[in-house]
């Protein structure tokens, strides 16, 4: 066997990469700072390469995807929870939760798949890439939600 047929056997095994559609500010360059800082695991999972810049992905099928550069969310009634100093809007399509990134220019977009990653895993794992955006402001609070969000400790703010 050649040195060449070995590679191709054994990148035969590796993980496809993940085809994630980049956000229109994939190119700020606060977006590369977060990136370089993004963990090898998130709840659990393990990072998987992706196709776009500004984009990460754990788990295989991937069950979290992460892109840096989304628009950032207006003043809005959407459930917000805040987990180690991270904002997060969320919403449930049904499919797959969103987390939303708050307070924060550009903003973060996490999609998870709850039945194989927890929120509060999850927003707890990125929080320290994403604190590097720096905070502009916050989540806001009158009155309590109803709306839970899947497997987190977070209490109803």
């Amino acid at each position: 066997m050649t040195l060449a047929s070995a590679v191709l056997a054994v990148s035969g095994y590796a993980s496809p990469v993940a085809d994630v559609e980049p956000a229109p500010e994939a190119t700020d360059p606060v977006c590369a700072e977060t990136m370089v800082a993004l963990p090898d695991v998130v709840a659990g999972l393990e990072r998987r390469e992706t196709d776009s810049q500004a984009t990460a992905a754990w788990g295989e099928p991937s069950a979290v995807i992460l892109r840096c550069g989304v628009p950032v969310p207006g003043p809005t009634t959407e459930y917000c929870v805040t987990a180690n100093g991270v904002d997060w809007v969320t919403r449930d399509d049904g499919e797959f939760w969103t987390l939303t990134s708050y307070g924060r220019s550009p903003a973060v977009e996490v999609l998870f798949d709850d039945t194989q990653a927890g929120s509060s895993s999850v927003m707890v794992d990125l929080a320290s890439a994403v604190s590097r955006i720096p905070a502009t402001g916050g989540c806001t609070t009158t009155a309590p939600t109803q709306t839970p969000i899947p497997q987190t400790d977070q209490p109803t703010p």
